[in-house]
């Protein structure tokens, strides 16, 4: 029992990914993240096709602003650390 509590007690929510994880567990390629944002703009070069929903413009693009992912729950494109709320 106690080393159930200590396992509990010694996991933290990554800040980046939302995943729990350990300090043991924590290594360079453990957080999959996006390192920007998914975003909704005018696309420049507007020769893509980005499916629009009904009330986006015609114009508005969505895509993930670092790797050009356009689907909100594309897996992350850079991986890191884990980094805990607690961690500045």
């Amino acid at each position: 029992m106690e080393k159930q509590r200590e396992r509990i007690e010694g996991e933290k929510i990554c800040r980046r990914c939302k995943q729990s994880f350990t300090s043991s567990s924590n290594n360079s390629a453990a957080c999959r993240f996006h390192p920007s944002f998914f975003v909704c703009r005018r696309h420049d070069d507007q020769k893509r096709y980005y499916e629009l929903g009904p009330n986006d413009p015609p114009y508005a693009a969505k895509f993930y602003d670092c790797c050009g992912a356009e689907q909100p729950d594309a897996p992350g494109c850079s991986t890191a650390f884990h980094l805990s709320y607690d961690d500045d």
